[in-house]
C-alpha cells in the first residue's frame, strides 16, 4: 500500500451481511445433531438448530475474505462426521472441518487449479459430491470440469487426489449434482449446451435451434479417469437438477426441472414428466408459466419425497411410485412421477429439512425462516397430478394444471430469524433522545418489505414485574446451604427495615429467617456450609443453621458504611474509616483479624473476590476511598490488610467489584478488578493474581449518574451488570472472548443481583422506582436489536421530517397489478366462487402482470406509534422514485415533501412516457400529507434535494433549479452537466455534487449572478455510483455497484477558482480537458468491502464519539470507515495488518491484499475485521506479532478493541 496518502481510514463492520447465498446441512461436529452451514458474501457461518426450542443460534461466524461462490457437505463412508468443500473466487478448492472443541474451522486441504477472480472458464461455479462421499466435480459456467477423489490414508486422515479433467470447450454449463448410484463409479449429472454452431451461425437459425443435453460424467475409480457415458436432449427451458435417491432406497437418476415441468430422467429409464401447477384466481394470469427456483430431496425410512419451489414460493410436494414385484417389493424400476401443492414460504434461495421435522427456508429477501412439519400432506384433499396424464416429450404440448393457493397447513412458523436483505437506504438519527442514535434503514422486497429501527444493546427477556409497598434501596438473592441448586430468598432492603421473601411456586413474604427486619440491610451472604450472614449499619448478624444468633455489635458512636462478603470472608468498612476483616474459623463461626486497618478517608465501597477454587480465602480485598483513590490490600494470613498497590482514579469510586472472567490475551481466565466511579464512568483493569498489581485499565462512560457493579452469571461464564442511568452488561463474547460492555434494551435499574429458581434457572433481579423485577438474558450473539414495522411495496428511498420524529417512503414494485386494477378484477361480476379469496400478500406475494407498476407513498413513525400513519397510492401506472423534503423560501420557508415519479417505466432498457414532480403539504406535524400540485418532465426525476431555499433536480442528464408556484413548480436554470443519468445529489454552499449512473460524479457550482450552473471538476475512472456523501467541503466518500467505497478529493486550486466571486466566465471559458471538466478529483482512498454500498453518512455512533462515515450495503451489511489522527496509529496498524496477512492467512485460500484491491489497488485504508481476528490466533503466534511490534499482547488487543469501542460498537 502506498504509504504516502495522506489520508487513512480504518474499516470496520458492526454488522455482518444477513443474506444467505449457499445453505447446507450436515453431521459438521461429529456428533448425532444436525448444523447448517451458511454462506453470506464473504462470511461462512455455522448454525445449530434447536428442535426441543424450535430455535436456530448462531455458533460460529467467520469472514473467509474471498467470495464464496458454492457450498457442499460431503462425508468420508464408515465415519460420522461432514466435511465442507468451497468453490471460491480464490481459484482453489478448499476442504474444511469445524472443530467443536476449539470452536473454530480448520482448513484440510487447499489445491491451486486456476486463476483467481470469478471468471468464465475457471472452475468454482457449479459443486456436486458423490452421495457416498468418494469424488467431488468442481466445474466453471464454461468449458472446464475437474473430479478430485477423496479418501482416506492410514492415519485415517482426508486425502485428496490431483485433479481429473472432464473438459469440453465451447460448452455452457447450467446446472450439476451427484448421482447416486451406491458403490458403483461415481456418476455426476450435467446441464449442459454445446454452442460451436451457433458461434459461427450469423443468421441466427442455429441458436433456434440448440438443443440442451442432459450429460451423464462417470468416473473410473479402477482406471482413474472420467469419461463422458450418457447424453440425451432435454426441455431447452431446463435449468436445474435434483438427485434422486438409488441403490436400495430409488430408481436413481434426477429430476429436471424446467418452464412449466418437471420431467424424471435416467439413463435406463422411460422419461415421466409432470406439470408445474398454476395459481387460479382472479387475479392470476391463466396463462403466467412457472419455474422451479429451488428444491429439496427428503429421505426416510424407506420412502423419499421432494419439496420444489415454484418463484411465487409455493412448494409442490413430488414423489415418485416404483413397480412392485409379486412379494410387493419395489423393483427400483418407475411406474409414474406424482406432484400436488404442500404450502406456500417466502422464495428461498436454499431449503432444508432437518431429521428433526423442521424446515428451514434461507430467503432471498426478507427474514429467513425456520417452520415445524405438522404433516407431510398425506392425507389432505388436494389435487394430485401423476405423469400418466402428460406427454413425456416436452415439444408435445398439454392442458394446464391448477390449484387454488391456501394459507399453510402442513409446516408451521417456530422462528423468523432477522435479515435486512436487501438494503436499500439508511438514515442514523437520534429521534428518541436516548445518549447514542439510532439506525433507521428500509429493507426487504414486496409485500415482505420493511422499516427498521436498529439500536444498540441486548435483548431482555422480561419474567416478572410487580410492585412493592415503599422504593426498596437494594436486593440480594441466597440460598440456605451451600450445596442448594437454587435461590432460596430475595432480600429487599428500604431505608428504615428488611424484607424477606421466599423464593418457590409464589414469592411470599416469610418473617422467622433470623434476618433483623427493623433496620436496613448492606449485605447478604450465604457462608460455609448452611450459615448465612447479614450485614446492617449497627453489626454483623450471623445466622447459624439451627436459627442462633450470633450478633457483632460495632464499636460505639460508629456505624458500617461500606460492606462486602464472599462464601468465608467478610470485611466492613467503619464510619471512622477503619477496616474490620473477618475470616471463617474450622468451626464455622467467624473470626475477628486482631488489627483494624485505618484508611486516609472515609472508604466508599470495598470488594472481595470469589473464593477460587480449592483454596480458602481470596488473595485481595479492594477498598475505594474519597479521596479518587482504589487500594488493594493483602488478605495473606502473613501479610493481612497490607497494602499492595494504589490506583488513582478521576472521581471517588462508587462500586467495586472483583471478578475471574474469561480472557482473549490469556486464553484462560484473569482476575479483573472492575471499578464503578461517581461520575458515571466504568474502567476494568486486571488484577495481578500474585503481587496485586494493577495494570491494562480500560475505561467507558456510562451515563451521568454513579455507577454501581454486581456480579451476575449470563450463559454459565461470569458476567459484571453496570448500572448508571442505563443498565449495561459487560460480558465475554462468546465466539472471541473479548471483553464486550452492551446496554440492556430495559428499563433503567437502581440495584441487581443473580437470581435462579426452578422456573428461571439464570435470571436477575433488579429494582426500578417501587417495582421489583426479574428478567434473563437469552441471547449474547447479536448486540443490535431491531424493531421492524412492515411496508407495502419494495421502499426505493425515504427522508427524514426536518423537527418531528417521522419518516416517509416511497414504494414501488414492478410487473404488480395496482391496488386499483386489483379491486376491479375482485369486484367483477363473473368471479366464479372461489377464485375471489384475498389472500394476504406478506406470504403470498402480490399477482403479478407484465408492465404494470403498484406504488405508494407513506408516513411512518418509529418511535410512538411504532406503524404507519398514512398511505397515499399511485395510480395512472406511475412509479415513485425519489423524494426529499425541501424548504421553499419563496413560501416563506416552509417545508413541503416534494416526491419524483415515473409513468410507464420499462427498466431496460431506459424508457418512460413521462415524468411527474408532485408536492405536498405536511399537516398535524407531519402526521398527514396533502397534495398540493404536480409537475410534468419529460423523464422520471432521478434525484432532488433541497438547494438554497428552491429545488434542484437531477431528470435524465439535465440538472434542474425549480421553483414553487401557485399551479406547478417554475424551472429557473439548467444545465446538461452528466453524459448518461443523474442518479445522486449532495450540496454545501453553492456547490453541487453529481453522481452519474457510470460515469463517477462531477462537481458543479453554481452562480447566482449569471443564473449558471457550471460543472467545473470531474473524475478519471468511470465509477458507476450508487451513494455519496461529503466529508468535507472539497471530500466526497462514495460507492460503486461493484462493491467499492472511495473518498475523491477536489484540487484545492479548482475548489478556490470556482468560489472566486463574479459570473463564473472564467470557468466557462476554460479549457476543457479530455472532452470533460477542466479538473480532475484524486483519489484519497478505496477500498472493497465486497457489498453493494446503498447509502453513506458522515455522523456519530456513539455518545461523546468521533465522526464516522457510516455506509450500508445491499445485502444487509452494516460498516464504518474511521479515520486515524496519528500517523504513529496508522504505522502500528500497518504493520499489524501485513503480520496477519501472513499468519491468519484467509481460509478459503484468497490473497488478502488482492481481494480488498479486487479492482483498484486498496488506498489509505486499513481492513480493522481482519485486525480483530488477532485475538483469535494461537498464544504463540501472538507473542511473536507482539514481539515484532514491541509491544505486550494486551496492549495490542486493547489498541485494537479501542479502535471499535471509541466510536461504535
Amino acid at each position: 500500500m502506498a504509504t504516502t496518502s495522506s489520508m487513512f481510514m480504518y474499516s470496520l463492520t458492526i454488522q455482518p451481511p444477513t443474506s444467505v447465498t449457499q445453505a447446507i446441512l450436515g453431521q459438521f461436529a461429529g456428533t448425532k445433531e444436525q448444523q447448517i452451514v451458511t454462506a453470506s458474501g464473504s462470511r461462512l457461518t455455522i448454525h445449530r438448530p434447536d428442535p426441543t426450542q424450535g430455535k436456530v443460534s448462531t455458533i460460529l461466524s467467520q469472514d473467509v475474505f474471498g467470495i464464496i461462490r458454492t457450498l457442499a457437505a460431503f462425508r468420508l463412508a464408515g465415519s460420522n462426521k461432514d466435511f465442507i468443500i468451497i468453490g471460491s473466487d480464490s481459484g482453489r478448492i478448499t476442504i474444511i472441518e469445524y472443530v467443536p472443541a476449539q470452536n473454530r474451522f480448520n482448513r484440510l486441504h487447499l489445491e491451486t487449479f486456476g486463476k483467481s477472480g470469478i471468471r468464465r472458464v475457471i472452475p468454482g461455479q457449479y459443486l456436486a459430491v458423490d452421495p457416498k462421499g468418494r469424488a467431488c466435480l468442481i466445474a466453471s459456467a464454461e468449458k472446464n470440469k475437474l473430479v478430485y477423489v477423496l479418501n482416506r490414508n492410514a492415519q485415517a486422515e482426508l486425502t485428496i487426489s490431483s485433479p481429473l479433467e472432464a473438459h469440453k470447450p465451447q460448452t455452457l454449463v447450467f446446472a450439476l449434482v451427484g448421482l447416486d448410484v451406491g458403490y458403483e463409479n461415481p456418476i455426476f449429472a450435467v446441464l449442459e449446451v454445446d454452442y460451436t454452431e451457433c458461434d459461427q451461425d450469423p443468421t441466427g437459425q442455429a441458436f433456434e435451434e440448440v438443443e440442451k443435453s442432459l450429460v451423464y460424467y462417470e468416473l473410473d475409480l479402477g482406471l482413474n479417469h472420467v469419461v463422458r457415458k450418457w447424453s440425451d436432449p432435454v426441455d431447452r427451458t431446463a435449468s436445474m437438477l435434483l438427485q434422486v435417491p438409488g441403490g436400495t432406497d430409488g430408481p436413481s437418476g434426477v429430476l429436471v426441472c424446467g418452464l412449466d415441468n418437471v420431467t424424471y430422467r435416467h439413463s435406463n429409464q422411460d422419461a415421466f414428466r409432470v406439470p408445474i401447477p398454476r395459481r387460479r384466481g382472479v387475479t392470476e394470469n391463466p396463462e403466467r408459466k412457472r419455474c422451479i427456483t429451488a428444491g429439496v430431496m427428503h429421505r426416510m425410512r424407506g420412502a423419499f419425497f421432494f419439496l420444489l419451489q415454484s418463484e411465487d414460493g409455493d412448494l409442490f410436494k413430488v414423489t415418485i411410485d416404483m413397480i412392485e414385484d409379486d412379494s410387493g417389493q419395489p423393483t427400483g424400476e418407475v411406474k409414474k412421477l406424482k406432484i400436488k401443492y404442500f404450502d406456500t414460504v417466502p422464495i428461498a434461495s436454499n431449503l432444508c429439512i432437518l431429521k428433526s421435522g423442521f424446515l428451514f427456508v434461507a430467503s432471498e429477501t426478507g427474514n429467513h425462516h425456520f417452520y415445524q412439519f405438522e404433516k407431510l400432506g398425506d392425507d389432505d384433499n388436494e389435487a394430485e397430478y401423476d405423469s400418466d396424464s402428460f406427454p413425456a416429450d416436452p415439444t408435445e404440448p398439454y392442458t394446464p394444471v391448477y390449484f387454488h393457493p391456501r394459507p399453510s397447513e402442513n409446516v408451521n412458523l417456530v422462528e423468523s430469524i432477522d435479515s435486512m436483505n436487501p438494503q436499500l437506504d439508511c438514515k442514523v438519527a437520534n429521534l428518541t433522545d436516548e445518549d447514542a442514535p439510532q439506525i433507521y434503514s428500509i429493507c426487504g422486497s414486496g409485500a415482505r418489505s420493511s422499516f427498521r429501527t436498529l439500536k444498540h444493546g441486548l435483548e431482555v427477556n422480561d419474567i416478572v414485574d410487580s410492585e412493592l409497598p415503599s422504593v426498596p434501596a437494594a436486593v440480594w438473592t441466597t440460598k440456605i446451604t451451600r450445596n442448594d441448586e437454587f435461590d432460596a430468598y430475595i432480600v429487599l432492603s428500604f431505608d428504615n427495615g428488611t424484607l424477606v421473601l421466599s423464593i418457590g411456586e409464589t414469592v411470599e413474604e416469610v418473617t422467622d429467617t433470623g434476618f433483623l427486619s427493623s433496620a436496613s440491610t448492606l449485605a447478604v451472604q450465604q457462608l460455609g456450609e448452611d450459615a448465612l450472614i447479614q450485614v446492617h449499619p449497627k453489626g454483623i448478624r450471623h445466622i447459624r443453621a439451627d436459627r442462633r444468633v450470633n450478633e457483632w455489635p460495632v464499636p460505639q458512636h460508629r456505624s458500617i458504611v461500606a460492606a462486602t462478603t464472599n462464601e468465608r470472608q467478610v470485611a466492613v468498612a467503619l464510619s471512622s474509616g477503619e477496616i474490620v476483616y473477618f475470616e471463617m474459623d474450622s468451626d464455622g463461626s467467624l473470626a475477628e483479624y486482631d488489627e483494624k486497618r485505618e484508611m486516609s478517608g472515609t472508604v466508599t465501597c470495598l470488594s472481595l473476590g470469589e473464593v477460587p477454587e480449592g483454596r480458602v480465602r481470596s488473595q485481595f480485598l479492594a477498598v475505594g476511598c474519597d479521596d479518587s483513590t482504589v487500594r488493594i490490600l493483602s488478605l495473606d494470613p502473613d501479610s493481612t490488610l497490607e497494602n499492595k498497590s494504589v490506583q488513582a482514579l478521576t472521581s471517588a469510586p462508587s462500586a467495586l467489584s472483583i471478578m475471574a472472567m474469561p480472557d482473549s490475551t490469556s486464553g484462560g481466565s484473569t482476575l479483573y478488578l472492575h471499578i464503578g466511579l461517581y461520575s458515571g464512568v466504568y474502567l476494568r483493569t486486571v488484577l495481578d493474581e500474585i503481587t496485586g498489581e494493577l495494570s491494562d485499565t480500560r475505561t467507558r462512560f456510562l451515563g451521568p449518574k454513579p455507577a454501581k457493579l454486581f456480579r451476575v452469571s449470563v450463559k454459565g461464564e461470569p458476567a459484571v451488570l453496570a448500572l448508571s442511568s442505563r443498565s449495561w452488561l459487560g460480558y465475554s463474547d462468546p465466539q472471541t472472548k473479548n471483553f464486550m460492555l452492551t446496554p440492556l434494551s430495559y428499563v433503567p435499574l437502581e440495584w441487581g443481583s443473580n437470581f435462579s429458581s426452578e422456573q428461571c434457572t439464570e435470571g436477575m433481579v433488579g429494582i426500578q422506582g417501587q417495582n421489583l423485577r426479574i428478567f434473563s438474558i437469552e441471547k449474547l450473539g447479536s448486540n443490535l436489536l431491531q424493531e421492524s414495522i412492515p411496508l407495502t411495496y419494495t421502499p426505493r428511498k425515504f427522508v427524514r421530517h426536518p423537527e418531528h420524529p417521522l419518516f416517509y417512503t416511497v414504494e414501488s414494485e414492478n410487473n404488480t397489478l395496482s391496488i386499483a386494477t386489483k379491486e376491479q378484477l375482485v369486484n367483477d361480476k363473473t368471479v366464479v366462487n372461489g377464485d375471489g379469496v384475498r389472500l394476504p400478500p406478506d406470504e403470498f406475494g402480490y399477482p403479478r402482470a407484465q408492465g404494470h407498476w403498484a406504488s405508494c407513498i407513506h408516513v411512518v413513525d418509529p418511535v410512538t406509534a411504532k406503524a404507519t400513519l398514512q398511505q397515499i397510492d399511485l395510480t395512472d401506472n406511475e412509479a415513485a422514485t425519489t423524494m426529499a423534503a425541501v424548504s421553499f423560501a419563496s413560501q416563506s420557508d416552509e417545508t413541503f415533501l416534494v416526491v419524483g415519479t415515473g409513468k410507464d417505466v420499462t427498466v431496460s432498457p431506459r424508457s418512460s412516457s413521462a415524468g411527474f414532480i408532485y408536492i405536498y403539504r405536511f399537516l398535524e406535524d407531519g402526521k398527514e400529507l396533502e397534495f398540493i400540485h404536480k409537475t410534468k418532465t419529460e423523464q422520471p426525476p432521478s434525484a432532488l434535494l433541497a438547494f438554497q431555499g428552491r429545488l434542484v433536480a437531477g431528470i435524465g442528464t439535465e440538472l434542474r433549479i425549480y421553483d414553487l408556484g401557485l399551479k406547478q413548480l417554475l424551472r429557473k436554470c439548467q444545465a446538461h452537466v452528466v453524459p448518461n443519468l443523474i442518479v445522486g445529489l449532495q450540496t454545501q454552499g453553492n456547490r453541487i455534487i453529481v453522481s452519474d449512473v457510470q460515469e463517477s460524479i462531477i462537481y458543479v457550482v453554481y452562480k447566482q449572478q449569471e443564473n449558471r450552473l457550471i460543472p467545473f471538476v470531474d473524475d478519471v475512472v468511470a465509477r458507476w455510483t450508487t451513494c455519496t456523501t461529503m466529508v468535507d467541503y472539497e471530500t466526497v466518500a462514495g460507492g460503486d455497484k461493484f462493491g467499492n467505497l472511495w473518498l475523491l478529493r477536489c484540487p484545492q486550486k479548482a475548489s478556490e477558482e470556482a468560489d472566486e466571486d463574479g459570473s463564473g466566465a472564467h470557468l466557462v471559458h476554460e479549457r476543457q480537458y479530455l472532452q470533460g471538466a477542466p479538473n480532475r478529483l484524486a483519489l484519497m482512498c478505496h477500498f472493497f468491502p465486497q457489498d453493494i454500498p446503498t447509502s453513506m453518512q458522515k455522523t456519530q455512533l456513539v455518545a461523546g464519539g468521533r465522526d464516522v462515515l457510516v455506509w450500508t450495503g445491499l445485502q444487509g451489511t452494516l460498516g464504518i470507515l474511521v479515520p486515524f489522527v496519528s500517523r504513529e496509529d496508522v504505522d502500528f496498524f500497518q504493520t499489524l495488518e501485513q503480520h496477519l496477512r501472513g499468519e491468519e492467512a484467509p481460509l478459503a485460500g484468497r490473497d488478502h491484499l488482492i481481494y480488498r484491491s479486487y479492482y483498484v489497488p486498496v488506498k489509505g485504508m486499513i481492513d480493522g475485521d481482519l485486525c480483530e481476528r488477532y485475538s483469535l490466533l494461537a498464544n504463540d503466534k501472538k507473542q511473536m506479532i507482539a514481539g515484532e511490534l514491541d509491544r505486550s499482547v494486551r496492549e495490542i488487543e486493547r489498541k485494537i478493541s479501542d479502535m471499535r469501542t471509541r466510536v461504535a460498537y
